[in-house]
């Protein structure tokens, strides 16, 4: 594990939808150091297990994965949930694209945003990013354009609570 460079804060888990929560696609996450950057490592809640975000019997379900993160035995940085082709969830990773400091959103994530009808849409634990997750599919299970990452199955995102 690795030092943030900004410190992590804990997941609002009351602003998580019950959409997501409902779900057994859940896992805990370490940020941890890979190639000379900061990652974020999916763990199977509870364990020093790394999940995958293509096999099931490494997620668990919410409960599960808020109480390892709670519990800190072994220690988790957050909590994050698994999209699978099973769940009807789209998440849209959009990076470096807003001010932690004032929340201010650069124009082109900004387009974007407002192009959104009905969703769930969060800051990244950075704070520099924002994910929104839509009800929809991904041709090919995803795609990956610039700072725009969208992904319907075969990955997993941290979950901060923090909605904009």
């Amino acid at each position: 594990m690795i030092e943030a460079i900004s410190p992590v804060n804990p997941p609002t888990t009351r602003n998580i939808p019950n959409a997501l929560t409902e779900r057994p696609q859940w896992v805990c996450w370490r940020l941890e150091e890979r190639d000379g950057k900061p990652t974020k490592v999916p763990y199977t809640p509870g364990t020093e297990r790394r999940a995958s975000s293509t096999d099931l019997m490494t997620w668990r379900p919410f409960s599960e994965a808020l109480r390892a993160y709670e519990a800190q035995e072994p220690p988790y940085d957050g909590i994050g949930f698994v999209f699978s082709s099973a769940d009807p969830f789209v998440g849209i990773d959009l990076d470096k694209c807003r001010d932690p400091e004032d929340g201010e959103i650069t124009m082109w994530a900004q387009e974007i945003l407002d192009r959104v009808d009905a969703g769930y849409i969060e800051a990244s634990p950075s704070g520099t990013g924002i994910h929104i997750i839509v009800r929809g599919a991904v041709r090919d299970g995803g795609i990956r354009k610039g700072k725009v990452e969208m992904y319907s199955r075969g990955r997993f995102f941290t979950i901060t609570g923090e909605i904009l």
